[in-house]
């Protein structure tokens, strides 16, 4: 059976977004939502695709899912289908040599027919970079809180990731992209429902489009040659036009320029001295957010497109960026300006400082205003108060991005108090000099009534010598209470890190007395 998704059933309703499923309402499940397109009438229902991307992340090196996803492709044009054009396609290979075998083979004009022509090379869809939707797709969609789905042949759907508008998004091979654009929804028995129907009204199911593998073996023998890849992985080096044009300054040392957007020096090193500062206690801090379990490396990190409303937006917006220029977080990851900014900044994520309401903001304690977590942080920051995050199980799971403790850092945070941690994110808060800190079996903030609105103290030895890896320290709240927790240092090196403040401190210390 091929259904991707069960749209209609969950754990969770709409209206508290815990996102732990969609469960949209009995009486709404059916609801078809028409929208003029351009001249057309569009329908859109809960499960609807939107997005339809063959991406880079899974193509590369596998010629015979592009040539599966072609004949599905050719198959389906053959048979009079074509993918709704409110459906936003695209096709973006991670290397040249897929455009040269899907031109030899005669399918790519079959791609391109059904919306599939080829927008660039290397991450797109799946960093959030699919660019805006249709204004009236995303009007349809936000006018009736639509459940609107994408599918993409990459290898990351975390929330917000894909498209702030693409609530349900689902990883599929190239291929079964083309399936699902066809069909039109993920909501859907493949081995049961038709995915469309001829001009002269024939059902057609997902079999009648699928190629068998003798197929796709016949065309990868017969057009994917061995030239290509010799061709075109010659030709790397020489680069292109705009590429060979720059200007290389001669100097051994980076010059930076003020006025980039694109690349600034980060604050990294700045006032540091040749003696380590040592482990560094946390007095009287403010809880920045108050977390629950599972939040990803993609919660946390800079990702995907730059919302016109963000921190970001208005950095940007303040230099003479328009916003058309405005490209995404991963574009510009060489300044910490704009990657402090779009810490904490997915739209799905749930602090219980916002009592359930969903997005990039937090409480400013002692105001009671609500603003961007950036903002809030910097307040803090100018204020000289510490702040620290609090969090449930599997703290920074997802892929391991070092933005995720890059960018806490910068704005401020010196401890994480989870009741677990995905083993790279956690060193890699040792290493930006974060103190992890786990809650004691069968505890978490909410068994221990702790609401993140109170000041936290973290009795930590001055002496690094005197900090064994995974000792327990104590944690007192200006409200009264007080609990063990252990320290997540689980090597010699880690505690050598963190008296470094951090491994980068760390190795410019040692390269210096070398």
């Amino acid at each position: 059976m091929f259904c991707a998704v069960d749209i209609k059933h969950g754990i969770a309703e709409s209206g508290n977004r815990e996102f732990a499923g969609f469960a949209v309402p009995k009486e709404a499940q059916e609801k078809v939502v028409s929208f003029p397109f351009h001249g057309q009438t569009g329908e859109l229902k809960h499960g609807s695709v939107v997005i339809a991307a063959i991406t880079s992340c899974t193509n590369t090196s596998n010629p015979s899912v592009l040539v599966g996803a072609g004949l599905v492709a050719k198959k389906a044009c053959e048979l009079g289908l074509e993918v709704k054009p409110w459906v936003k396609t695209s096709l973006a290979p991670g290397s040249g040599v897929v455009t040269k075998y899907l031109l030899q083979s005669g399918l790519q004009k079959y791609l391109d027919q059904q919306g599939f022509g080829i927008v660039g090379y290397g991450c797109t869809t799946c960093i959030g970079n699919s660019g805006d939707l249709d204004e009236s797709v995303a009007a349809a969609i936000t006018d009736n809180d639509i459940v609107a789905a994408a599918v993409l042949s990459g290898n990351r759907n975390f929330e917000g990731r894909v498209h702030p508008l693409t609530r349900a998004n689902y990883l599929a091979s190239p291929p079964l992209v083309v399936a699902y654009a066809l069909a039109g929804t993920v909501d859907i028995d493949f081995e049961k429902e038709p995915i469309g129907t001829t001009k002269d009204g024939r059902s057609v199911y997902f079999k009648d489009v699928w190629p068998s593998n003798e197929e796709i073996a016949e065309v990868v023998q017969s057009s994917v040659l061995p030239d290509m890849f010799k061709s075109t992985y010659q030709a790397i080096t020489q680069g292109n036009p705009m590429w060979n044009k720059l200007s290389v300054p001669s100097s051994s040392l980076y010059s930076w320029d003020p006025n980039s957007t694109y690349i600034h020096k980060p604050p990294y090193f700045n006032n540091m001295t040749m003696d380590p500062p040592g482990p560094h206690g946390i007095n009287d801090a403010y809880c920045l957010l108050n977390l629950g379990d599972s939040i990803t490396t993609d919660h946390i990190s800079p990702a995907g497109s730059i919302h016109k409303d963000s921190p970001t937006a208005k950095y940007l917006l303040d230099r003479g960026v328009d916003r058309r220029d405005f490209n995404s977080y991963g574009g510009r990851r060489g300044n910490d300006q704009v990657m402090a900014r779009g810490t904490f900044a997915n739209i799905r994520i749930v602090n219980k400082l916002l009592n359930g309401e969903v997005g990039p903001k937090t409480i400013h304690i002692p105001t009671g205003d609500k603003l961007s977590v950036f903002d809030v942080a910097m307040r803090y920051k100018e204020a000289g108060h510490d702040t620290i995050v609090l969090a449930g199980a599997d703290y920074g799971s997802g892929s391991s991005r070092d933005w995720a403790a890059k960018g806490p850092m910068l704005l401020g945070v010196k401890a994480v108090i989870a009741k677990s941690f995905e083993r790279i994110h956690r060193s890699n808060l040792v290493g930006m000099g974060i103190l992890p800190l786990c809650f004691k079996a069968g505890q978490d903030a909410d068994t221990l009534g702790l609401t993140g609105l109170e000041r936290y103290t973290i009795d930590l030895p001055s002496k690094a010598s005197d900090i064994k890896p995974g000792q327990d320290v104590t944690v007192t709240t200006d409200s009264g209470k007080s609990f063990m927790c252990t320290v997540r240092f689980d090597t010699q090196v880690e505690l050598t890190y963190f008296d470094h403040g951090g491994i980068l401190p760390y190795v410019i210390r040692n390269l210096i007395k070398q």
